[in-house]
């Protein structure tokens, strides 16, 4: 008989904990007993798993009792409460907030990226940020064949980026432009509907935002080449779900478009859309609810003199392999 294991989701109805769930499902992983964990309001409510009704739990320091493995989407304030709380139990924690990523002893992980990382924990695994993860999926094997220098990015990240409430403002004043009615942000800083925002997270004082370097982070981190530079601009757009980033590559090796698409097409998790004549290209409305990176628009860089650059596009889903499936994924290497 094949070992299950003892599952805990922490922030179990939000946008992530409930794809999380699914995933869980839908991959088959071997769940033995799940424990849904969330604030006191949603507890007694449920959710369905492989049919069954599981009641949800308000979380506590006492939840993991008797938890293999907890899938944390509740926030980097709640991951940092309750880290002892799940390493005590004995359990391994792997956390979607940002509370642990940059943290040297806590394993920074893609499952197609740095798999042997995971073996590093002390108890908790974090996943990277939703950019970063689609982002990397794509370049690193181009990097582990033609050594990355530099990366230039600019990323278009659906309202999902910013969870449930994200996705129902961009709804909501969709309806309301087109009804001619009056709009009022709360999930952005902008209105969201038919607008562009060039602004995601905090502001630091380089007039970088803590997302465009969080890319630079933990693209470093999890190539373990501190030499590699980043420069990124991140937008927030009007798709429902799923993000896309243009990306300039420098490479230290020279590269032809072809010889990217055959590493590509070799590599885990990535589906080469790349056929423009045919109008073939990653689009988010594509990545939508798939597991893999769609990356397309292959060229060589013309502002360069040699064949060491190269511009790619890139779509992937942001609540899924940007963060549950990603999740679920290193669970399935542990």
């Amino acid at each position: 008989m094949s070992k299950s294991f003892n599952v805990a989701v922490a922030g179990a109805t939000g946008a992530v904990g409930v794809e999380m769930v699914k995933t869980l499902e839908k991959r088959n992983f071997p769940v033995g007993n799940l424990r849904l964990l969330a604030s006191a309001r949603s507890a007694g409510k449920t959710m369905k798993f492989r049919g069954e009704d599981v009641v949800i739990e308000e979380m506590t320091e006492n939840s993991f009792k008797g938890i293999d493995i907890a899938l944390f989407s509740a926030g980097g304030d709640i991951s940092k409460k309750f880290r002892k709380s799940v390493v005590d139990a004995g359990a391994v924690m792997i956390d979607n907030s940002s509370a642990f990523r940059l943290d040297p002893d806590v394993p920074l992980v893609v499952p197609e990226v740095n798999p042997e990382d995971i073996a590093g924990h002390n108890g908790v695994i974090a996943n990277p940020n939703c950019s970063t993860i689609i982002m990397l999926v794509a370049v690193a094997p181009l990097h582990r064949a033609k050594k990355l220098r530099r990366l230039v990015a600019a990323t278009y990240q659906a309202a999902s980026g910013a969870g449930a409430k994200g996705m129902d403002e961009l709804v909501t004043q969709t309806r309301q432009l087109l009804d001619g009615q009056p709009i009022e942000p709360r999930a952005f800083a902008h209105r969201i509907g038919f607008n562009l925002i060039p602004h995601i997270d905090v502001f630091y004082d380089n007039g970088y935002t803590k997302e465009e370097l969080k890319m630079l982070n933990e693209t470093r981190k999890m190539l373990h080449d501190d030499s590699i530079r980043v420069t990124c601009t991140c937008v927030r757009v009007p798709v429902l779900r799923a993000h896309s980033e243009a990306l300039n590559l420098e490479f230290a090796d020279e590269i032809t478009p072809d010889e990217a698409r055959a590493i590509l097409a070799a590599a885990p998790g990535i589906k080469v859309v790349d056929d423009p004549a045919n109008k073939l290209y990653p689009m988010p409305v594509d990545a939508t609810e798939k597991y893999d990176v769609l990356v397309g628009r292959i060229r060589q860089d013309i502002s360069r003199d040699d064949r060491r650059g190269l511009d790619i596009f890139v779509a992937g889903d942001q609540v899924l392999k940007g963060a549950a499936l990603n999740a679920v994924q290193i669970a399935e290497h542990l």
